[in-house]
């Protein structure tokens, strides 16, 4: 794979966004909801229910990694230039700094308006938790929580995995995350069944997540006038607070980074969880610490490609 199709590929996201009309990584997600329907043992104990999301897990890559290198092979037999093109356009679509940025902003710019209907609203489009009932300090953590996840499962990650191994790899792990958004849940339904997507999900995010988390946050943090001091500190001493193996590493890094606490108390459908708090108040949390979020996940985004752009231009060579 050509070293500059990375750059390429997250230029084209700057300007063009997740585009409204088409998107494979939807399709994947329909393959996983056909998947379950047909794999979902009728007889349910823990082993089959593992055994039937394993084989699930594997199908659903396979059939995402078997179709983007049977479209590189047939872009491949017409031109390098269509190959190249290909490669693009399948990256393109593994990432979304862009549209990440701009679902926070519109919660953003309600929040400046008053409008906390509307603000809830915008924000139950980008979080799982339920919105209804939100203040506007609870509305801006949900929302800068979220930002930061994302930055390690929509950038960071599959712009690894890209550099890694090129489109087949960064749809591959898009099928993973997908497959963990879906099934990766601890309810009685998908506590077995998606074992397997939960945990491969959390396998391929560990070396993305601790590079954002204790690199590519708080240079981002020093570029744009945040503390990068203190978000290393928070990082190393809350990161493992999230129930997540991950996440919790960027959601510390921005709390740190923006002086501001994160976690606590949220609803999933009704029913509330408890996450330990993650950061130190040093400040009261406001619309502004969207915006600062925001920042700091764009200049992630191009640290993260620069950095793994020069690192496969050396193996390149």
């Amino acid at each position: 794979m050509n070293p500059n199709t990375i750059p390429a590929v997250f230029l084209l996201d700057l300007i063009l966004g997740d585009p409204n009309l088409f998107h494979p990584i939807r399709g994947v997600g329909r393959i996983v909801t056909l998947a379950e329907r047909l794999l979902y043992p009728a007889n349910r104990n823990g082993r089959t229910e593992f055994i039937a999301g394993s084989l699930l897990c594997f199908l659903v890559t396979a059939t995402c990694a078997a179709a983007v290198w049977g479209v590189r092979l047939l872009c491949g037999s017409i031109s390098p230039e269509a190959a190249t093109a290909a490669d693009i356009v399948t990256g393109f679509y593994c990432i979304s700094a862009k549209s990440l940025v701009g679902a926070s902003e519109k919660v953003r710019k309600n929040l400046i308006c008053l409008d906390l209907k509307s603000a809830r609203r915008s924000l139950s489009m980008i979080v799982g938790r339920d919105t209804d009932a939100l203040g506007r300090r609870q509305i801006v953590k949900a929302a800068v929580e979220t930002v930061a996840e994302n930055i390690t499962d929509g950038i960071v990650s599959p712009l690894f995995f890209f550099a890694l191994g090129g489109p087949i790899a960064a749809v591959a792990f898009k099928a993973v995350s997908t497959m963990d958004s879906m099934i990766g849940y601890k309810n009685d339904r998908y506590r077995h069944f998606g074992t397997c997507a939960a945990r491969l999900d959390d396998i391929l995010n560990y070396i993305p997540a601790r590079l954002t988390a204790f690199l590519f946050i708080p240079l981002a943090a020093l570029l744009s006038g945040q503390s990068w001091r203190q978000s290393l500190y928070i990082a190393s001493r809350d990161g493992n607070r999230h129930e997540s193996p991950n996440s919790g590493k960027s959601e510390a890094a921005m709390a740190g980074a923006l002086g501001i606490e994160l976690g606590g108390k949220a609803y999933y459908k009704g029913v509330a969880h408890i996450r330990h708090h993650i950061g130190d108040c040093r400040k009261t949390c406001g619309p502004q610490d969207i915006l600062r979020a925001n920042r700091i996940a764009l200049i992630v985004a191009a640290l993260a490609t620069v950095t793994l752009f020069l690192a496969r231009t050396a193996l390149y060579k």
